[in-house]
C-alpha cells in the first residue's frame, strides 16, 4: 500500500508540477539554510575526543591580579607548570604551548623555512590518542634527559619525506638537530581543545618537542601571554613572573583522582601563598573537555544568532508549505469525495496524503542539500584559507541524513492541517457538482 500510496504521490505531482514546485523550494531553502547553520554547530560545538572528555581536565591556578575581581587566568605561568610537571601528581600531564623556529631541509637547493611547532610532554599523545603513521612519541626519560626528539606531523613528513618513513631521521630546526622518532597521521580535533588560547579552529602543529626544551634552546614562543603586572629584565625575569602563557592538562582516570588531584593543586596554592605568591583568594578548578570548552566560549556567539534567524526561516518557509499544501489538497475536494462515496476509509485518505506530503518534503531535501552545500561552499569563502574549519564544513553522512529527515518530518507537520481539512469535506456537495 505503501508503494501505491507513493506511485499516487508522483502522479500528483504531475497534475499539478507548479503548485508542487514550490512547495519543494520552499522545504528547499528552509531547510537548506537551516543545514547549513546546524553544520556549523554540529563542526564547531562538537565532543573533539568523546571516548574520553571526561578523563581530561585542564587545570586552573588562580594567579591572577589581586586587585580586580576578573576569574583566574585560562593559563598557567612558568613556575606553576614545572612545578606541577615534576610532581608527577596525575596518572598523564602535560604542560603545553606555541613556539616557532625556522627549519633548515637537506639539499643546497632546498631554502629554510619557518614552522609552527609545540610543545609537550611524552605524556601528551597517549592522553589525547593522537593516531601515529609511523614510530610512537617519545619517552618521558626523554622529556627528564632533554633529548632533542620530534615528532612530525603528516603534512610536514610529505613536505620534507615525501610521505615516506622518517623515523629515525634528522631534521635541523632552530639551529638544533632533532632526531624524528613518530610520524602523525590526520589528526585535527575541532575546536583544538587543548589550546583554546589561540585560535581554537587553527591548524594543528607541524612540529613536536618536548616542552622542557622551549626555554633551554630558545625557542620563541608564539601564543597567547599575559601578565597583570610587568615581569622583571631578561628571560629569568619572565620565567619567575607571574605571566600565563602554558596551557596544562591532566588526565584522571575517576573522580577519586580527581578529588586528590584537586585537593594536591590547593595544597600547591596554599604553599606558594606562603612564598608571597598568589595573593588572591584559592580558587583553583579543574574542567573537563566540555566544561572548558563551555567556560572558554569557544562556540561564537554570531552562531547561536545565526541558528534563530535560521530557525525563524525555516518557520516563514514552512507557513508557506502549509497554504500551498492547503490550495493543493482542497484542490483535490472533488476526487477526495467521490472516494469517500465510494467507500474510502478517513484513515486511509489521511495516510496517503501524508505520504504524498512526505513525498514533497523529500524532494524538499534532496534538493535542500544542494542549497545546503552551496551556503557552506559560501560559508569557506568568507573563513578564508587560514582555517582548518575549511576543510571540515562539508555535509557528512550525518549531516545529509539529518538534512532529508527534517525536511520529510518538517513537511509532514505542517501538512497535518491541510490534509485534515482535505479529509472532512463533505462529500455530497461535490457528488451533486460531477
Amino acid at each position: 500500500m505503501f508503494l501505491y500510496y507513493l506511485r499516487l504521490s508522483a502522479l500528483s505531482y504531475r497534475r499539478n508540477p507548479i503548485l508542487s514546485s514550490l512547495m519543494v523550494m520552499a522545504v528547499a531553502i528552509g531547510v537548506g539554510a537551516y543545514m547549513v547553520i546546524f553544520t556549523l554547530n554540529y563542526v564547531m560545538g562538537g565532543n573533539p575526543i568523546p571516548q574520553k572528555s571526561d578523563q581530561l581536565f585542564h587545570v586552573q591556578i588562580d594567579s591572577g591580579n589581586p586587585n580586580t575581581q576578573a576569574d583566574p587566568p585560562p593559563q598557567l605561568t612558568y613556575l606553576d607548570a614545572t612545578a606541577l610537571l615534576e610532581s608527577q601528581a596525575a596518572f598523564r600531564e602535560t604542560p603545553t604551548s606555541k613556539f616557532s623556529g625556522i627549519l633548515e631541509p637537506e639539499g643546497d637547493s632546498a631554502r629554510p623555512f619557518s614552522i609552527s611547532g609545540r610543545g609537550a610532554s611524552a605524556d601528551f599523545f597517549p592522553m589525547f590518542n593522537t593516531p601515529f603513521l609511523y614510530g610512537n612519541g617519545w619517552d618521558r626519560a626523554a622529556d627528564n634527559d632533554l633529548q632533542q626528539v620530534t615528532v612530525l606531523s603528516k603534512l610536514m613528513n610529505e613536505r620534507l619525506f615525501g610521505g615516506a618513513d622518517s623515523t629515525g631521521e634528522t631534521i635541523r630546526l632552530h639551529g638544533y638537530n632533532f632526531q624524528i622518532v613518530g610520524v602523525l597521521d590526520d589528526w585535527s580535533p575541532i575546536p583544538k581543545f587543548y589550546d583554546v588560547n589561540n585560535n581554537p579552529f587553527e591548524e594543528g602543529a607541524e612540529v613536536y618537542i618536548p616542552w622542557n626544551l622551549i626555554i633551554p634552546l630558545s625557542f620563541p614562543r608564539n601564543g597567547n601571554t599575559n601578565c597583570w603586572k610587568a615581569p622583571d629584565a631578561g628571560q629569568e625575569g619572565f620565567l619567575n613572573s607571574e605571566c600565563v602563557w602554558i596551557q596544562y592538562w591532566v588526565e584522571l582516570r575517576d573522580s577519586n583522582e580527581e578529588a586528590d588531584y584537586l585537593q594536591f593543586l590547593n595544597n600547591y596554592a596554599a604553599q606558594q601563598k606562603e612564598f608571597g605568591r598568589l595573593p588572591r583568594e584559592m580558587n583553583n578548578a579543574l574542567f573537563d573537555v566540555e566544561e572548558w570548552l563551555l567556560k572558554e566560549e569557544v562556540m561564537p556567539n554570531e552562531t547561536k544568532i545565526l541558528s534563530a534567524l535560521a530557525a525563524m526561516l525555516l518557520a516563514v518557509c514552512l507557513l508557506n508549505t502549509i497554504g500551498l499544501l492547503l490550495s493543493k489538497f482542497l484542490g483535490k475536494s472533488a476526487e477526495i469525495g467521490v472516494r469517500q462515496a465510494l467507500g474510502a476509509h478517513k484513515g486511509s485518505l489521511f495516510l496517503q496524503h501524508v505520504i504524498e506530503a512526505g513525498f514533497i518534503g523529500l524532494l524538499g531535501g534532496i534538493l535542500g542539500l544542494a542549497v545546503a552545500t552551496a551556503g557552506l561552499e559560501g560559508i569557506k569563502v568568507l573563513l578564508g584559507d587560514d582555517l582548518m574549519l575549511t576543510d571540515w564544513i562539508q555535509l557528512n553522512p550525518t549531516v545529509v541524513a539529518v538534512t532529508l529527515i527534517l525536511a520529510i518530518f518538517a513537511t509532514i507537520f505542517a501538512g497535518f492541517y491541510p490534509i485534515w481539512r482535505a479529509c472532512n469535506i463533505n462529500p455530497a456537495i461535490h457528488l451533486k457538482t460531477q
